[in-house]
């Protein structure tokens, strides 16, 4: 009589995605390592990135012509003893080498300086301002956003019909249409006399300042923002739509949406469901660019319409030359940028786990 023998058992193969590379099960803190050492990398490159813009902003405009101090006087009869009292003052007679380390140690405190021209903090004057900027380039910035990747999806999955090439030929002649011209030709067509419809927006301004309040005061805002926001996005939605555009059409090749559409899905939601989710990663890059635009503003638009916003004080700051003001707003233009940049970098993973990996 045989005994009967005890089968072997069976060995499952481990799975790659539960396990480290050594076969020991993959716990949550090591699958979270490789996102952390990214998002190091990312703010340890953030800040040199900063940092190299305050060294940039100190040096880079001592090189423009003028001379701040005598710009102070506007233009009034000076002595000698009297212009050295105002350099002293405001530290100009320093070293170089001793004026840029008091401006780095300031400016990582948070104290900009004090402005030559309007003789106020320099961030108190940014926060004045700010609110007026973030409102017309925020609202411009999300209206092109959304209106670039809208098109430029339609675009990519009409590839070479009529209006994929109208929609191309548009964005691309608005994109090269220099903001400040294309904002001149709206006020002569939408305000002053000479124009077919003249009088229907203001030429510039943020509001008519006739005392009006609550609702009325919003739609009196909103009346003078059409034709700036109007400039921004015509120059604007162009680059998202290109890029949303490219990018999609590398998806379209893929064999996993003939998989999905041979699964039985319509084409409507195959493009939703599954080509512009895997379509996004260029054009999230594209929306953070933009939006770290949104504290900078545009200097040559809210010049033409008189907007009183941070554009419009950089150029009066940069006429003068006042050298505080023009630092403070570089820095506060080059930090949105970069903390921009920074949040997209920290969204790719969740993305795309393959980035970071």
């Amino acid at each position: 009589m045989t005994s009967a023998s005890t089968p072997a058992p069976s060995v499952v193969p481990a799975d790659p995605a539960r396990t480290t590379e050594g076969g020991a099960p993959r716990t949550r803190t090591s699958a979270s390592l490789p996102y952390l050492r990214h998002a190091a990398a990312k703010l340890v490159g953030a800040a040199v990135s900063l940092l190299a813009v305050l060294v940039t902003s100190f040096f880079l405009f001592r090189i423009i012509p003028g001379d701040p101090v005598k710009a102070m006087t506007h233009g009034m009869p000076t002595t000698a003893e009297q212009l050295g009292t105002l350099r002293h003052q405001f530290g100009l007679d320093l070293p170089m080498w001793q004026q840029f380390t008091d401006y780095c140690a300031k400016a990582l405190t948070g104290d900009l300086g004090t402005s030559f021209q309007f003789r106020a903090p320099v961030g108190e004057l940014i926060a004045q301002k700010l609110p007026a900027t973030l409102l017309l380039t925020g609202t411009a910035v999300l209206l092109y956003s959304a209106l670039g990747l809208w098109l430029g999806t339609r675009s990519a999955w009409r590839h070479g019909s009529l209006g994929d090439r109208l929609n191309t030929g548009i964005a691309l002649t608005l994109w090269s249409v220099p903001s400040f011209w294309l904002g001149l030709l709206l006020i002569i067509v939408f305000s002053v006399g000479t124009g077919p419809v003249p009088g229907l927006f203001p030429t510039g301004g943020m509001e008519s300042g006739s005392g009006e309040t609550g609702f009325a005061h919003v739609l009196d805002v909103a009346h003078h923002m059409v034709l700036p926001v109007l400039t921004l996005v015509a120059v604007g939605y162009a680059q998202t739509l290109l890029v949303m555009r490219s990018s999609l059409l590398d998806e379209m090749g893929n064999d996993y949406l003939t998989t999905a559409r041979a699964k039985g899905l319509r084409d409507d939601a195959v493009r939703r469901r599954h080509a512009v989710p895997n379509a996004l990663l260029p054009t999230v890059t594209m929306v953070f660019i933009n939006l770290g635009h949104v504290a900078a503003g545009s200097i040559l638009v809210e010049t033409v319409f008189s907007w009183p916003g941070l554009g419009g004080l950089f150029y009066q700051a940069l006429s003068v030359p006042d050298l505080p003001l023009v630092q403070g707003l570089f820095v506060v233009f080059a930090g949105a940028m970069i903390l921009m940049n920074l949040i997209a970098d920290l969204l790719y993973p969740l993305l795309d786990p393959r980035v970071g990996r």
